[in-house]
């Protein structure tokens, strides 16, 4: 199965760069599901349903979420009836709203999607290594085809999780940065692997935000309200080639972008 992975949708930009363009992407690559990281979908911060709705009639199939999932309030409306979206699960020792892990059939095959977070340089979250443990020795069994998207600041943090996983997984795929990094590959026992995707949204920004607004919020130190910038909008992804017995055939990364759309 081919499995087409998002970076980060960041507001109006980002997601009218996915309906123009993710169509004939999965066209051409003949792609067989389709995941985004959807956390800053919605005005930069959460999700609400008009915006999952509307991105997952474009084609997206699965959304993981990572530290700003409570960004937009009304995702707590319909998370629990929801499984095309899914949340870090190791985000509290206490039970949360929603599901982070969902399985999906593709092509007469089970598929598990997977969303962790990662725990350094970020807000405070149980340990992502004994959750995916807790998960492979049980429910994971399921299915040989398991795709995770990890939530992490820290290169390290993902690099450590990627190899502890190596084997184990079909493919780990970092997200948060917003920046696409090169050393897409795949490690030594079968699982694809990079340790940031990067984003889909404005290119000529901080992250995604204006850039101005970063720049005069570091130099003041004072608070600034975060909007999206305007200009040229980027698309980053990666697609994972995954045989059926869950190893990884190929990582082929995307990074194209364009002027405002």
């Amino acid at each position: 199965m081919r499995i087409l992975f998002i970076g980060d949708i960041v507001g109006k930009p980002g997601r009218k760069m996915i309906e123009r363009h993710l169509p004939r992407l999965q066209m051409e690559y003949e792609i067989d599901f389709t995941v985004a990281n959807g956390e800053n979908a919605a005005g930069g911060f959460g999700m609400n349903r008009a915006t999952f709705r509307s991105l997952h009639e474009m084609g997206i199939d699965s959304f993981t979420m990572g530290n700003h999932t409570w960004g937009n309030r009304e995702l707590e409306q319909f998370i629990d009836t929801e499984k095309r979206i899914i949340r870090p699960g190791n985000l509290s020792a206490k039970p949360l709203p929603g599901a982070w892990y969902q399985f999906y059939r593709v092509k007469e095959q089970e598929l598990l999607v997977v969303n962790l977070i990662g725990r350094i340089f970020m807000q405070s979250a149980e340990c992502p290594f004994t959750a995916l443990d807790n998960l492979l020795q049980g429910e994971g069994k399921r299915t040989p085809c398991i795709f995770l998207d990890f939530h992490a600041e820290a290169t390290s943090e993902k690099m450590a999780l990627g190899w502890y996983a190596d084997g184990r997984i079909s493919a780990l795929a970092g997200t948060h940065t917003h920046i696409q990094t090169n050393d897409a590959r795949i490690l030594p026992q079968g699982s694809g692997y990079i340790t940031d995707t990067g984003m889909t949204g404005p290119r000529d920004s901080v992250l995604g935000v204006d850039k101005d607004i970063i720049i005069d919020k570091l130099i003041s130190q004072r608070p600034r309200r975060f909007e999206p910038a305007e200009g040229d909008v980027q698309f980053n992804g990666v697609i994972f080639d995954i045989a059926e017995n869950g190893r990884c055939r190929s990582v082929q990364t995307l990074n194209f972008w364009e002027s405002e759309v």
